[in-house]
């Protein structure tokens, strides 16, 4: 009997394995899927998972769907702490399947900043999309942001990453 039982979990393990083997290989071969609402950031340059042409358009609700994280930190252009939540910056490299050691970012404006793809894996930074749990404005450095977390190591506060900091993103190239 208890080799019976031995053998029915086992092979009801096994089964849910290759299932769940079956499920993200689908998902790995559909790719990025198409972004349904209005574009919010695009990802062009040294990437392999592209979902519009040449470049991996994201609207928001492809952000939202990404594993988000949380922090509150200090910044210089807030009188007091405040909670960032988005995705981090590597997951969204991650999706893309980007490959490089530069990230030019650029804002609204087509103010560009360069971000070294290593900070993404170090420095755990966010592409924020909420701040203090609400949406971004434009006009409150929305609707995306690219934000370190200042306060977890004291070598982040400092012009260097301050400047990689990067509001109202629109845009960013692998290089």
């Amino acid at each position: 009997m208890s080799k019976l039982l031995f053998s029915r979990r086992f092979f009801r393990g096994l089964w849910a394995g290759v299932a769940c083997a079956m499920l993200v290989g689908t998902a790995a071969a559909e790719g990025l899927p198409p972004p349904k609402g209005r574009v919010v950031l695009t990802v062009s340059g040294n990437i392999s998972q592209p979902n519009q042409g040449k470049v991996a358009a994201f609207d928001m609700a492809m952000l939202e769907a990404l594993p988000q994280h949380s922090f509150t930190t200090r910044t210089p252009w807030y009188d007091r702490p405040v909670k960032f939540t988005g995705p981090l910056l590597s997951d969204i490299l991650a999706a893309t399947k980007a490959q490089g050691r530069q990230i030019n970012a650029s804002a609204i404006n087509d103010y560009t900043i360069h971000i070294p793809v290593a900070d993404a894996q170090m420095h755990g930074i966010i592409v924020a999309r909420l701040l203090d749990d609400q949406p971004m404005a434009v006009r409150d450095k929305g609707p995306l942001f690219v934000i370190y977390p200042f306060d977890s190591k004291s070598e982040l506060r400092s012009s260097v990453y301050y400047e990689r900091s990067i509001w109202q993103l629109k845009r960013m190239s692998i290089e």
